[in-house]
Parts: C-alpha cells; sequence; structure tokens
C-alpha cells in the first residue's frame, strides 16, 4: 500500500457552476506538489473536495489505494490527510495549546503529548504563548499555529492552501522555510500558492489551473523557467 493520493476526472458543481471540470491529478508519497493559478481558478476547491469539506459531481479521489470519495471529512482526517485551511481559521477565543490539541481529536494512542512537544520544538514561538489566545497572535504565528494544528494528526498527506497570504516578504520567507523542512522530514504535501515563484521552487512537481481546469502540468522547476507561466504567474 502507498499513501499516494490520485485524483482522476474531478468535477465539482455548485448548482449549475462549475467549480472543478475533469481535474486529474498525483500526489506521489514523499513529494510535494504545488498548484498555481490565480484567485477563483478551483484551487481551494479542489481542497476542500480532497478534504472532504466540499462533496463532488463525478469523478475519483482515491488515497492508500483506497477510494474515499463518500468518506465525511473526520474519517479521511483519522486516515490521515490534513487540511491547513486558507486563511488560517484558529480558533480565536481559544489557547495555542487547546488548538493544538484540538489537531489531535481523532486520534486515541497516548502519544499526543509527545507530538505537542514536537511542534513547540519546531515553533518556539507557539511554546512561549501557548497559553495565549490564538487571536492575539500576528498573523505569522497564526500560520505557524494552523500548520502546528495539521501536525497533531499526525498526517500522511498536509494540503496547505494559500500559507503565505497576508504575510509580509520576511516571514512568507520563513513559512516557505518549514514547509522545506516538513518535505525533509518526508510528509507529502498539496500546496496550493498564488505565490507561484515561491511555490514552485520547493515543489517537486507544478500543476497549473485556470477556471477549474488543469492546463499545464511538468516538474517544478521546468514550470517555472516556462514563458507562459513566468509570464502570467510570475509577472516576468
Amino acid at each position: 500500500m502507498t499513501e499516494r493520493l490520485s485524483i482522476r476526472n474531478l468535477e465539482v458543481r455548485y448548482g449549475d457552476l462549475i467549480g472543478v471540470a475533469d481535474v486529474s491529478l498525483d500526489v506521489p508519497l514523499g513529494s510535494v506538489v504545488a498548484l498555481v493559478g490565480s484567485n477563483g481558478a478551483g484551487k481551494t476547491t479542489l481542497l476542500r473536495a480532497i478534504s472532504g469539506v466540499q462533496p463532488i459531481s463525478g469523478g475519483s479521489i482515491q488515497f492508500a489505494d483506497q477510494t474515499i470519495d463518500s468518506l465525511p471529512a473526520h474519517q479521511r482526517v483519522a486516515r490521515g490527510i490534513a487540511q491547513v485551511p486558507e486563511g488560517r481559521q484558529v480558533f480565536a477565543p481559544l489557547s495555542v495549546e487547546d488548538n493544538l490539541q484540538l489537531g489531535a481529536f481523532t486520534r486515541t494512542d497516548k502519544e499526543i503529548r509527545a507530538d505537542l512537544d514536537q511542534v513547540y520544538s519546531t515553533f518556539p514561538v507557539l511554546a512561549e504563548r501557548r497559553n495565549t489566545v490564538a487571536g492575539a497572535l500576528s498573523g505569522g504565528q497564526q500560520q505557524m499555529l494552523a500548520i502546528g494544528r495539521a501536525l497533531m494528526a499526525r498526517p500522511k498527506l498536509m494540503l496547505l492552501d494559500e500559507p503565505s497570504m497576508g504575510l509580509a516578504p520576511v516571514l512568507v520567507e520563513q513559512i516557505f522555510s518549514i514547509i522545506n523542512g516538513l518535505k525533509q522530514r518526508g510528509l507529502t504535501i498539496l500546496l496550493v500558492e498564488q505565490n507561484a515563484n515561491a511555490a514552485l521552487a520547493i515543489a517537486d512537481r507544478g500543476y497549473v489551473i485556470e477556471t477549474g481546469r488543469i492546463v499545464m502540468s511538468g516538474l517544478g522547476r521546468e514550470l517555472s523557467n516556462d514563458p507562459r507561466v513566468r509570464h502570467a504567474y510570475l509577472g516576468i
């Protein structure tokens, strides 16, 4: 069995509107795959479909050689899929530690405390502010908290939705350094990003989505050097 994500001919509709049309892609074990495109292209819709938040209208989603189309979101989390949503969506009135503990809600093992310590080791600022309410954190700290919360589920696949959104350039660099570190630890990542330059720089493979359809794919470095991608998404 392999923890590969395999999507075939996926379609998502909002009534008569098509959010995702005939999308097929693969995320191999241990890789970082970037999905880039403009606002409204269907990136977030695709991630929501994978995590089970958004119902699909057609096609199939397989993870670890199992079809997961009909599974509710919490069962997909239990199988190893964790999403870091766009805009962080931390629980603002709760403490940092309570937010992290909620990330482990599907787990029944006795190693949650050890994983909490691992998250604090990865993000020392969260350890320093463990008793602070999440709403009082900076944007960058909230993004770290959202990633840490997802790590508490012990994911095999992490879905990262626009992790650099709204952050200052120095924090964007820090967040992508963290993502690269997770890659080095062997975590499989599907990364949705408007910052195509940063995303493709760390991606093993990339896909370009426009109006709900995949229009280009290739190795990350190949796409970042493609004149069409450089003109449309890198501003070059």
